[in-house]
């Protein structure tokens, strides 16, 4: 019994970010079990063999006249016996067979080409964690200056929302002086001594 195993590559690792796919070495591991049987039907173990006669007394004659075979059996159609043959076959057989195969695939082509969609997939990932980044910016932009806005009006949160305002704090302008005049009257506080 012949038993063969085929592995078939393909592109099964590839790595893909919007419209920018890359695909390098990739290593195929397949275990593998088989089992087989096989039987033969109908099933005969033995056959039976006819034993023909081979008596040749008759046919030809001696020098004296007496009767003598003549070389050819005198009754070749006659059975006189069977015999039990063994044909050799297997009442049946199995077998389980196992095993693990590996292909490690290479693409073709420029070894450049990879590097550089390797680059651009990078690039994609940056151009990705900026445009986050952008976008955080102009949530937290956004809830400081409602924040702010209410503050000043006076509004807070008090319940589960106030966590949204919590890191917020109203401070003075920056680059504005703010100073108040404190006038003392000298002949009141010399009048308060007496």
């Amino acid at each position: 019994m012949n038993q063969a195993v085929q592995i078939v590559p393909s592109r099964q690792f590839q790595q893909s970010m919007s419209n920018i796919s890359c695909q390098g070495p990739t290593l195929n591991i397949s275990p593998f079990v088989s089992y087989t049987y096989g039987f033969g039907s109908p099933y005969t173990p033995y056959y039976d063999k006819n034993l023909y006669s081979t008596k040749d007394i008759v046919g030809d004659f001696d020098p004296d006249g007496n009767p003598i075979g003549d070389g050819d059996p005198d009754e070749p159609n006659l059975i006189l016996r069977t015999e039990s043959v063994r044909t050799g076959m297997q009442a049946s057989n199995s077998s389980i067979n196992g095993g693990l195969t590996a292909t490690f695939s290479i693409p073709l082509g420029s070894n450049a080409a990879l590097k550089s969609c390797r680059r651009a997939m990078k690039k994609q990932v940056e151009l990705y964690e900026a445009s986050l980044a952008s976008k955080r910016l102009n949530y937290e932009m956004s809830r400081l200056a409602t924040c702010g806005k209410h503050l000043r009006e006076g509004l807070i949160f008090v319940g589960e929302m106030s966590r949204i305002c919590a890191d917020v704090r109203l401070v003075s302008p920056p680059n504005v002086e703010h100073t108040h005049a404190i006038s003392v009257d000298l002949a009141a506080s010399s009048d308060a001594q007496k």
